[in-house]
């Protein structure tokens, strides 16, 4: 039987409108909020562009076999082989291994509330919400406040995370007769599993040795890990294991920092393997575009939301008979959409006029074609007069 909790809770048709016209304000704050993010995100994607090709015209290919004072604080590419002099070492739990960084991972046992909301309208304009709180035990990577739970009686969080998580890169790692600073390696390679040993176990500081076990390669702090407790921990490693490399940043005497562009973005890529400059310039280019899409598409989301919440009163007016208030809600959506669509295209099209202009003319376009929609939309909604 479900762990569950469910409240129903009505909202009257009175009510209903004085949150919708609160709701107003939310849209009015939200939309210009909106248009500076998509404003700003193309500006970023112009400079972050900008500084890829002063990059790419200006990138130097060294040997990692011999520093050439000659490329100091310019842009290099080079590719070599990433060793540590030492080992690294997680004090905390006293694991040391040759590698060049360690990831640890902590877990710990807890409730954790899940819910969910269905809303139905009503004839008359009022509302019923009804909120299912289930309750479960998992592992998560922070302590849950269960006082904040709607019903946190027989579900109380006890525990803590010891020192947290932690990426520790190795005191000295060089690649090729370059040194790699810390911040550099700490961004280097994919890390694989690293199974904890009893020789581990038993190099754990004397606090922690009590109640410690091993399962599944990771430290387990707790009575039984084939029961797990609330408060229970895991820890697992893993590790960066030495390899060959390719960096792109500036080399400064014997070691690297990034490179400062005039364009305004600092160039310090890292990947693994052999990856020539041209690559590395181009899997850059890609990632810009991704995020530069993702905010335009969640900045279009967030306007038709404000739009949305501003047109709320009008479908809450309507649903004294829901089927009414249903196709008005439906109506405002359209609107609020087509409205964000315009706007945002719009505001991009702005931004990117100035840089290309045929890119930007061409949205500029698509946006009053969206305006002229819309009027016509709006138009054609309107009663016909006799």
């Amino acid at each position: 039987m479900a762990d569950s909790y469910t409240e129903v809770t009505s909202q009257n048709w009175f009510s209903r409108i004085g949150g919708s016209i609160k709701g107003i304000l939310f849209g009015i704050i939200i939309i210009p909020v909106t248009i500076v993010l998509l404003w700003w995100n193309e500006g970023r994607a112009v400079t972050t562009a900008n500084s890829l090709k002063e990059g790419a015209a200006a990138v130097v290919h060294v040997a990692a076999d011999k520093v050439d004072p000659a490329n100091d604080k310019k842009l290099v590419h080079v590719t070599g082989d990433a060793k540590a002099t030492g080992m690294v070492e997680d004090t905390n739990y006293g694991i040391s291994v040759p590698a060049l960084r360690i990831v640890r991972t902590e877990e710990i046992y807890q409730w954790v509330e899940n819910t969910k909301t269905e809303t139905k309208e009503k004839v008359g304009g009022s509302e019923e919400t009804t909120t299912t709180y289930t309750y479960e035990k998992k592992w998560v990577d922070e302590p849950v406040k269960s006082s904040e739970f709607k019903k946190p009686e027989g579900h109380t969080n006890k525990g803590d995370l010891i020192p947290e998580n932690a990426n520790i890169a190795a005191g000295e790692v060089t690649l090729g007769v370059f040194d790699v600073p810390e911040d550099f390696v700490k961004q280097m390679g994919s890390p694989i599993k690293n199974a904890v040993t009893d020789a581990d176990l038993a190099r754990l500081p004397e606090d922690l040795k009590t109640g410690t076990k091993i399962q599944d390669g990771a430290f387990y702090i707790g009575e039984n890990p084939k029961t797990p407790q609330v408060g229970d921990v895991r820890v697992s490693f893993e590790i960066v294991k030495p390899g060959t490399y390719s960096i792109l940043a500036a080399q400064i005497d014997e070691t690297f920092e990034p490179y400062q562009t005039k364009a305004g973005d600092a160039i310090n890529f890292i990947e693994e393997g052999t990856v020539s400059a041209e690559a590395m310039f181009k899997n850059a280019a890609a990632a810009n575009s991704m995020i530069t899409w993702l905010v335009r598409f969640f900045g279009f989301l967030f306007m038709a939301f404000g739009f949305m919440a501003i047109m709320k009163p009008l479908s809450v007016l309507g649903s004294v008979i829901p089927f009414i208030g249903n196709i008005i809600g439906m109506g405002t959506g359209l609107i609020s959409f087509v409205l964000a669509g315009t706007i945002s295209f719009l505001v991009i099209a702005i931004a990117w006029i100035f840089v290309r202009p045929l890119l930007g003319i061409a949205m500029l376009a698509l946006a009053i074609g969206g305006f002229i929609y819309m009027r016509k939309l709006a138009a054609a909604s309107k009663p016909a007069t006799v």
